[in-house]
């Protein structure tokens, strides 16, 4: 593939996304290299349904996982197939500002629309350091910029008050909120309707596979899914029902997605971590799909079992999910 034009219509916003963005998932092959027609195909299955953006190197895609060589690969691939259709956001997550600029600049050059970009870690660092971070990054990297609030993984929480005050700067286009606090989400949507953010533009994207519903209701403008990788159709649908008021139907998708999104949880704890589960699930149920060849995941993740692929398939059989 080469491109993938939107038939039609003017190109999107490429600066100010919403809608259903799914986190990509990034196909291996058994030798553990990109697996570029694999990649290929699931952009082009995600771009068909009508998806609204693609996020690249995100935790779904294993970005802590991989080379920068792979990550860039990765990229550039689905830039190339995205073909200007929808914005193309790209993670640049690291340990401190100076490796964060480095991965967001080699970023603009492989094709991203947009930069996603957690606060530093591993050292502590304090809120206004935190503020720092994200202005030099922007000064640095003429792109438009996300925050990607995910403190489960970098163990610091980015405070409402500092993103609402970065947003007003201009320094932030937006936020991704996968922190799972939707108290402190409304916070955020309150200080930037105050501070004017929301109308000139400041999105926020809900990562929630399982509160997406409520998080839309709330305000967030789209939805980062991971399992919108093998189910885009279930979350536009959800995405729709909630813009036309149509609590009963986004209420009814939400708890068939839920049921779904069980299949991360097939994997037994007692021999593997959640996330490698959960990561394993996703390919798995993408394989099954036809849309990637194989499920192979990075090391040290260890694989789903015969029995647990069985399950995930069950699952998706229930969901009246089959090959593509």
């Amino acid at each position: 593939m080469t491109g993938h034009p939107t038939s039609g219509s003017a190109l999107p916003d490429r600066t100010a996304p919403g809608g259903v963005i799914p986190p990509l998932c990034t196909p291996l092959t058994e030798d553990r290299e990109l697996d570029t027609a694999s990649l290929e195909r699931l952009c082009g299955f995600l771009l068909d349904a009508g998806v609204d953006g693609l996020f690249v190197n995100g935790s779904t895609g294993e970005l802590a996982y991989h080379t920068d060589e792979v990550r860039l690969a990765a990229l550039r691939v689905v830039s190339r197939v995205a073909g200007g259709s929808v914005p193309v956001l790209a993670g640049a997550v690291d340990l401190t500002t100076n490796r964060v600029v480095a991965q967001a600049r080699a970023a603009r050059e492989a094709g991203a629309d947009a930069v996603v970009a957690t606060v530093p870690f591993y050292s502590p660092t304090h809120p206004g350091e935190m503020a720092d971070h994200f202005r030099a990054v922007r000064e640095a990297v003429d792109l438009p910029l996300w925050a990607y609030d995910i403190p489960g993984n970098v163990q610091r929480k980015l405070p409402a008050q500092v993103a609402a005050e970065l947003a007003a700067e201009g320094v932030l286009a937006g936020l991704k909120d996968s922190s799972g606090d939707l108290d402190e989400m409304r916070t955020l949507l309150a200080l930037t309707e105050a501070n004017g953010a929301r109308g000139r533009g400041f999105t926020v994207l809900t990562g929630s596979e399982t509160m997406a519903d409520t998080a839309l209701a709330l305000g967030a403008d789209g939805i980062v899914p991971g399992l919108g990788n093998i189910d885009p159709h279930g979350y536009l649908a959800l995405h729709r029902a909630v813009r036309r008021g149509d609590t009963k139907e986004a209420a009814a998708e939400q708890l068939r997605l839920r049921r779904l999104f069980a299949l991360t949880r097939v994997g037994d704890p007692a021999r593997l971590g959640t996330y490698s589960a959960a990561i394993g699930a996703f390919k798995e149920a993408l394989r099954h799909r036809g849309l990637i060849a194989s499920a192979t995941t990075p090391l040290p993740m260890r694989p789903l079992d015969d029995a647990e692929r069985a399950e995930v398939a069950r699952h998706l059989a229930q969901a009246g999910l089959g090959p593509v």
